[in-house]
């Protein structure tokens, strides 16, 4: 096991593209960090560097206490599972296994005692004597795994291995990779473009836009308190919504006024959020997530009540997702624009984007007991103690520890 540290890396394509731009990140030893991030946004490009298959432009990588920029990928004693399996067809899934290990100059007893292992680990014991061809995607991504795993590395890089494979089958992938984690403590470092994948896999998750760092936190942490509009709008599904307002104070305390709405705001959010003070009477952009919603009749009394007509209802089984659309256009921020630019690719969580009359749509989540239905008027309720606030010229968090403070005229 091992640290990776990345200094100020770069990566510089022909034409002067950055692919990765003056990164700077510390993977902790035994540490699951994943990459995440629209396409293009140079997640791969930094896996790849640290694997060695790409050349550094600028920078500094360790793994271990070794400076590994100038050495070949097999002397970095790190494994590498791809999305495509990589096995070969014409050797049994018990040649696949011990190929490297061979390679390597280990002896047979060795070979096939850490071949058995890597198999009753993943459940791969009575396939040993069938080639790739026999088997399902699931069972040689498990192969392409044991394959990493028998090498004993110092490290894993992970570049999207779950990708080729159907939802149901994804869902039970992250549950073994989790497993597999947890038992075998080796440092890893996995790249996705899913968001939800990165949340329910990653120790840490590491927001990746345009080759620069956003944020690095744990899951829940990113999820509670995003420090930009970007990491607000692509952590979380569906995605939060947005909105340009204006916060306001009066006799009955501090207020949120947006497309004919008005909810109160309370003191101990002001005072948790560092320089929120300093908007009252100015324009900013809101931010509300669809989980922190209720249907009024199910909510607690002390959420704030909001009226709106439903649009279209996506009937969950646990949970319903009520979509609106709310008298104001969407906000218009480059952060907010790549956002919708990305999912209009496919390739990240649903972002609020307009659909008729310059409105924007609104997403709520509410419990399944709800009988709302498409074109009926709702009553919902917001928890006000968990909305989100950003500026409208940076688009960073306001009160956000990590965001600096932004003075407005």
């Amino acid at each position: 096991m091992a640290k990776i540290v990345l200094d100020a890396v770069d990566k510089v394509y022909a034409g002067g593209v950055k692919a990765v731009d003056g990164l700077d990140l510390e993977i902790r030893d035994g540490e699951f960090m994943v990459l995440v991030g629209p396409s293009g946004c140079g997640k791969s490009t930094a896996l790849r560097m640290i694997a060695g298959l790409e050349e550094i432009s600028g920078g500094k990588i360790s793994i271990g206490d070794r400076v590994v920029n100038d050495l070949a990928p097999k002397d970095r004693d790190i494994a590498m599972v791809f999305q495509n399996y990589a096995l070969y067809p014409h050797m049994t899934v018990e040649k696949n296994l011990e190929f490297g290990l061979k390679l390597r100059g280990a002896s047979k007893e060795e070979r096939k005692k850490k071949v058995l292992e890597a198999a009753k680990m993943l459940g791969l014991e009575q396939f040993l004597d069938r080639k790739p061809a026999a088997l399902s995607g699931g069972q040689r991504q498990r192969v392409a795994m044991g394959r990493a795993i028998v090498r004993e590395p110092q490290a894993f890089l992970m570049d999207e291995p779950l990708s080729n494979l159907d939802a149901k089958l994804r869902v039970s992938m992250r549950a073994s990779l989790s497993q597999l984690h947890e038992r075998l403590g080796v440092t890893t470092v996995y790249v996705t473009h899913d968001q939800i994948e990165a949340m329910t896999l990653g120790s840490r998750v590491c927001v990746l836009r345009e080759g620069k760092l956003q944020q690095v936190d744990t899951p829940q942490r990113l999820f509670d308190n995003p420090v930009n509009l970007f990491v607000a709008g692509f952590i979380g599904s569906p995605a939060m919504n947005f909105v340009d307002a204006e916060l306001t104070r009066g006799d009955g305390g501090a207020r949120v006024r947006f497309a004919g709405f008005d909810l109160p705001v309370p003191d101990e959010l002001v005072a948790a959020k560092p320089g929120l003070e300093d908007w009252f009477g100015k324009k900013l952009i809101l931010g509300v997530r669809p989980s922190d919603f209720e249907d009024a009749a199910h909510a607690d009394s002390a959420w704030a009540p909001m009226g709106v007509t439903s649009s279209v209802t996506e009937e969950l089984g646990s949970e319903i997702n009520v979509i609106f659309t709310i008298d104001a256009p969407p906000v218009e921020h480059k952060d907010t624009a790549d956002l919708a630019e990305d999912a209009a690719d496919g390739d990240a969580a649903d972002t609020a984007i307009p659909l008729t009359d310059n409105k924007a749509l609104w997403t709520a989540r509410v419990n399944a007991r709800s009988h709302v239905r498409p074109g009926q008027q709702v009553e919902l309720a917001v928890d006000t103690r968990r909305l989100h606030f950003f500026d409208p010229t940076s688009g960073l968090a306001i009160g956000h520890q990590e965001a600096p403070k932004i003075s407005k005229d």
